[in-house]
């Protein structure tokens, strides 16, 4: 992914409001002349409003703006706990290497170090409010499908040093308030990949006492809103780790079903 790809692909989403003015304050000039390039139609960045904008230029949009909003997200989650962890940091390399290939791990890494300059510049509160208006924009922006997938890969980065901490758990939910979004989807990508009956119910959002068919209509419903097909505008990258998180869910079901003999 060459800079180009990530710097001219900030549209829609990514042209205003506080994420746009985030990436101008991280990105700095890199980002003024990607914008400056798709407003006069550079056809040698792949801008322009004729051609190739209609589909390629609109879908490198909505992955960079998503690509971007995940690393905003990811740094609050990092610096949730005062500590930037390599196993963290490693979470988010290797999801970046293994989708997109090692020039975007390198430009995410170059990003991301970035927006935590940015954290320790501008202070723990003026941070915490421009992620919370970040927020409010991808709730605006971004469909529940797709802000699922980004809360899935905050629960990723928290659980990459084997422990959980409160502060993580917090600066989860906050994130998730801040999107429009329960406390039972923070609940539920925290404990996807666990091996208990107890974390499986909470995969599900049902408590043990839920009768079979309270299981059945809240997988039903966990099944519509995380099928990879619901976030496939965003590319086959994206769609695979939907998968995994797909698969997961359906390994919870499976886990309680059996419990119960259904």
């Amino acid at each position: 992914m060459a800079a180009g790809k990530w710097i001219g692909g900030f549209l829609g989403l990514m042209a205003g409001g506080p994420l746009g003015a985030l990436a101008g304050a991280v990105i700095g000039a890199m980002f003024d002349y990607g914008i400056d390039s798709v407003n006069t139609g550079d056809a040698s960045r792949g801008g322009g409003r004729s051609g190739v904008y209609g589909a390629e230029s609109v879908y490198e949009g909505q992955r960079n703006s998503f690509l971007f909003a995940m690393l905003v997200l990811v740094s609050y989650i990092i610096k949730a706990d005062g500590r930037v962890m390599h196993s963290e940091m490693e979470v988010v390399r290797r999801f970046l290497r293994n989708n997109f290939g090692e020039d975007a791990r390198l430009q995410g890494e170059d990003i991301l170090n970035r927006l935590f300059e940015q954290h320790k510049m501008r202070g723990n509160a003026a941070f915490r409010n421009t992620v919370a208006d970040c927020c409010a924009q991808i709730a605006a922006n971004m469909d529940y499908a797709q802000r699922l997938q980004l809360l899935n890969l905050l629960a990723l980065v928290a659980k990459a040093d084997g422990t959980v901490v409160q502060a993580e758990v917090e600066a989860i939910r906050e994130c998730a308030a801040w999107m429009q979004m329960p406390p039972s989807d923070v609940d539920s990508m925290l404990n996807l990949g666990g091996n208990s009956l107890e974390a499986a119910y909470k995969v599900l959002g049902v408590p043990p006492t839920a009768t079979d068919d309270e299981v059945r209509r809240a997988y039903r419903k966990l099944a519509l809103e995380h099928h990879p097909d619901r976030v496939a505008a965003l590319g086959e990258d994206i769609r695979k780790a939907a998968e995994k998180k797909f698969q997961e869910i359906n390994e919870a079901k499976e886990r309680i079903y059996k419990a119960r003999g259904m």
